[in-house]
């Protein structure tokens, strides 16, 4: 029996800092940030209690900042290509080296670094980081890199744009431009720091072809090249393996030999997926039981990135995230959802599903629902409706809304990853340490309480873990069931256990509807002539059913909502004589 994986991110600068009046756009002096210490043992094990197998630490790459670290020997960075103060955990700057920021004694980071780890495992949860493989920081250098290891173009043609053996691409007789509006932006540049000059010009990391990129752009950021001709007619160049792929590789390899257990592997498909099949390979030679999961937008590519490139887990974000979305902002069908499953065909349990992260907006912000009990229902289905991974992000399971500005990000509904800040809710929950949720309103303490019963309800029963899928929305036509676009209906079942699950993103109505279960339903669970049931209400224990095969078929079931209601029966035969 396999156990399902359930994701908590987590971005250690936020995490554990207690500074409950930060600057916007304050530096670390005056807000503080958070440090791998801050994980300790209490909060790692009040994150697994939450019903959590896995927690994924963002920012734990070193990577550009304004933050001056230089009597450690590690170099200043300009901060005309640093976003924010504290910087993009997606702009690398030493792929060797952990974020100094997260130390407490910064000369002995690597062993914070790896102490985390290993309260993380003595907690009973698993580590996953990212790799961002697609693209660097414009200033990358590594000042800590193992002995023979080179860095990221130290010996490109620089006066060839393409080369299967250069680690970039290059626009030859052309000089990097900082984007309009940063220098202005950053007005101390202008006088205490000398022009950033980077000659030729490097294509940035969002591919674009350009010596001066769009503010909107990555233009912190250089992309890699994996022997592909970006520039010319789109040739692959992979015999002999591009020097990208060795270097990359041996970066996965030497964080897996620090006791990771994952990557979560940022922008995969942006990657030649030939890498991805070359380098999990070698990675899961040595180490069988480590996971990669890839960021991934492109449908039409998930099986070849899952079949071929080897990926445990892909997104599933512009599937069901984007259909609940459009459900709770736009009042969508939820009809809707059934479209999910069927398109994958088949990949329901290698998709990893989210209603956050950190990427998208919070879902208590105003830019999405702006309510954190949507989560009911939306939770509801994302952890229960498939056998794949779950994730949730930090701080969603208190209603965290990322509400106000905090610097560069501005006021987006996101909770920044550029700045020192702080989230005012979670610090709630941390309590100054003490990780009780002393600090907590009632309704967050409610709301918390469900995230843990829904998680690990995922975890610990089979039917969710490891059951069949079956779709109920077809046997309930709209004359039977008049909210049907507000509801959503499904089993999920095994030979020893059937569980029915009843869900309502209607936002404000107590109702009582009439459900039915199909006699093909019936003979799927392996139940064909079994007449008599009872149903038993797991999640808030309120709801008793008794029924028989030909009411549940024919008239349907009774079931009472509330709003933003999700309901988890079992099922059991009364009378079952079956041969």
């Amino acid at each position: 029996m396999k156990t399902k994986i359930s994701i908590y991110q987590t971005f250690p600068r936020l995490f554990g800092n207690k500074n409950k009046n930060p600057k916007i756009g304050g530096s670390i002096k005056e807000n503080g940030v958070g440090k791998f210490n801050d994980y300790t043992s209490k909060a790692l094990l009040t994150i697994r209690d939450l019903g959590i197998t896995h927690i994924w630490y963002v920012g734990i790459i070193e990577h550009g900042t304004t933050t001056d670290y230089s009597k450690y020997g590690i170099a200043k960075d300009h901060p005309a290509l640093v976003k924010g103060k504290a910087g993009s955990p997606y702009a690398i700057k030493d792929y060797y080296d952990v974020n100094p920021d997260l130390a407490v004694d910064v000369k002995n980071r690597m062993t914070e670094f790896e102490s985390l780890v290993q309260r993380t495992h003595e907690a009973g949860l698993k580590v996953i980081i990212d790799i961002v493989a697609n693209h660097i920081f414009r200033q990358y250098h590594s000042d800590v890199k193992p002995e023979g290891v080179e860095d990221f173009g130290q010996n490109d043609d620089t006066t060839k744009a393409f080369d299967p053996q250069n680690n970039f691409y290059y626009l030859p007789q052309t000089s990097f431009e900082l984007p309009d509006g940063v220098l202005s932006n950053i007005a101390a540049i202008k006088t205490a720091y000398k022009p950033y000059i980077e000659v030729p010009a490097r294509i940035t990391g969002n591919d674009v072809f350009a010596a001066k990129p769009d503010i909107e752009d990555w233009y912190e950021t250089a992309k890699l090249n994996y022997g592909v001709d970006l520039q010319g007619n789109g040739d692959k160049c992979f015999n002999p393996v591009p020097d990208t792929w060795k270097k990359m590789t041996d970066i996965m390899l030497f964080w897996a030999s620090k006791g990771v257990d994952g990557f979560r592997c940022d922008m995969a498909e942006m990657i030649p997926v030939e890498f991805w099949n070359y380098a999990v390979n070698i990675v899961k030679k040595h180490y069988p039981d480590l996971i990669f999961i890839g960021e991934t937008y492109n449908p039409l590519e998930y099986y070849n990135y899952i079949n071929f490139g080897g990926f445990d887990f892909l997104y599933d974000k512009v599937g069901l995230y984007d259909t609940l979305k459009n459900i709770i902002i736009h009042n969508a069908s939820t009809l809707s959802i059934s479209n999910c499953w069927k398109v994958l065909e088949g990949l329901d349990a290698r998709m990893l599903r989210f209603i956050e992260n950190h990427d998208e907006v919070r879902l208590a912000s105003m830019a999405f629902a702006g309510d954190a009990k949507v989560a009911i229902p939306a939770m509801t289905l994302v952890a229960t409706m498939n056998r794949g991974p779950v994730m949730i992000y930090g701080g969603q399971e208190v209603g965290e809304p990322a509400q106000g500005e905090s610097g560069f990000s501005g006021d987006d509904g996101r909770t920044t990853i550029y700045d020192y800040f702080a989230m005012p809710e979670h610090q709630k929950w941390m309590n100054n340490g003490k990780f009780d949720g002393g600090g907590l309103s009632a309704d967050q303490t409610l709301l918390r309480q469900f995230y843990q019963k829904i998680l690990n309800f995922s975890l610990r029963y089979d039917a969710i873990a490891n059951g069949e899928f079956y779709d109920l929305m077809w046997a309930n036509p709209y004359g039977s069931l008049p909210q049907r676009n507000k509801i959503y209906i499904w089993l999920r079942h095994t030979s020893k256990q059937k569980l029915l699950f009843v869900i309502s993103f209607d936002k404000s109505h107590d109702q009582q509807i009439r459900i039915k279960i199909s006699d093909h339903a019936f003979n799927e669970m392996g139940w064909w002539k079994c007449c008599d049931f009872e149903a038993k209400e797991l999640l808030w224990n309120m709801q008793k059913l008794q029924f028989d095969r030909k009411t549940a078929i024919e008239t349907g079931l009774t079931i009472d909502l509330r709003p933003n209601d999700a309901l988890i029966f079992e099922i059991v035969p009364k009378d079952c004589r079956e041969e």
